[in-house]
């Protein structure tokens, strides 16, 4: 199938270990963040953006994926590029001039002005979401003294990341903490090369988790089935100083388990006069018979003594 390289960002690393346009292997771990990070927040982006779709187009991050085909001069300069087939721009991209990739342009622009903004010492953008922040602030974590990343975007200021600027990021990171996790949802996301999936509790709220090479199988077999099926874990999760769960660092036990078979899943799916008429069948006669004839139609008297009607 045709298609084109077309380069989105470049990164310059500034440093001695850089010199002669060299790239230090201890640098790939940059390289791969920085991935992960424009991957994420490409994510977030378009879930904002289409709050009614559950999952993500097909071949999504396949088409974000940046590819170094080059280093060049200035210590060590890395321009990163994506490669759009020729069929799949009318269905994901945004036409901008050449065939310029809207969802990856988005999530390099938003990164591109949160770190000018920490180069500033400035407030972060809004648009970042507050999950993201450990992910950036990953990134510049392998700089030594006297080294720094360039985050060039074309039209734009470069933005400046290192050591000291990378330290600013403590001042928007809440104090964590580890605790046991316990955690029922829906599997829509798996991403099996970095070992972790999304697990959605409900329509907003969804905590990444790490699985381990063995429990592959049942994550994957969950994400086939997650129209019927919902997982029930529990491991070691990592908590906000609020006691909200960040994500799940370690599974010790996971198993599927049928929706209709989830406790809770039952009094939200069934209609709420059969839910009455099952917690009624309870009673016994004797206490309902204790009840006030006129009970219906002047509860409020009963719950908060208002005048009877």
């Amino acid at each position: 199938m045709s298609g084109k390289w077309k380069e989105v960002v470049r990164l310059a690393f500034k440093g001695q270990r850089f010199q002669d346009h060299a790239l230090d292997l201890s640098a790939l771990d940059e390289l791969v963040q920085f991935q992960k990070m424009v991957t994420e927040t490409a994510k977030a982006l378009w879930r904002a953006a289409n709050p009614d779709r559950e999952r993500l187009p097909k071949k999504f991050e396949d088409r974000i994926r940046l590819c170094l085909r080059s280093i060049e001069e200035g210590s060590a300069v890395a321009p990163l590029e994506i490669y759009i087939e020729e069929s799949t721009q009318g269905e994901m991209y945004q036409e901008e001039g050449v065939g310029e990739p809207a969802e990856i342009r988005q999530a390099i622009d938003l990164a591109h002005n949160t770190f000018q903004a920490i180069e500033r010492n400035d407030p972060i953008p809004d648009a970042l979401p507050k999950s993201l922040i450990p992910e950036y602030s990953r990134w510049g974590r392998q700089l030594l003294e006297g080294e720094s990343i360039e985050l060039v975007v074309k039209d734009k200021r470069a933005a400046k990341i290192s050591s000291p600027t990378q330290a600013r990021w403590a001042a928007f990171m809440e104090p964590s903490h580890q605790n046991l996790a316990e955690v029922v949802g829906t599997i829509l996301e798996v991403d099996v090369r970095q070992g972790h999936f999304q697990i959605w509790q409900n329509d907003r709220t969804c905590i990444t988790a790490n699985f381990k090479p063995e429990q592959e199988d049942l994550i994957t077999d969950a994400l086939k089935k997650h129209h019927v099926c919902k997982v029930s874990l529990k491991g070691k999760g990592e908590y906000s100083s609020s006691g909200r769960l960040l994500r799940v660092i370690s599974i010790e036990s996971i198993k599927l388990r049928p929706i209709d078979e989830a406790g809770e899943d039952d009094l939200f799916s069934r209609p709420v006069e059969e839910t009455l008429a099952e917690l009624s069948g309870t009673i016994s006669s004797t206490e309902l018979n204790k009840l006030p004839k006129d009970l219906c139609e002047n509860l409020d008297h009963y719950l908060y003594g208002w005048p009877k009607r």
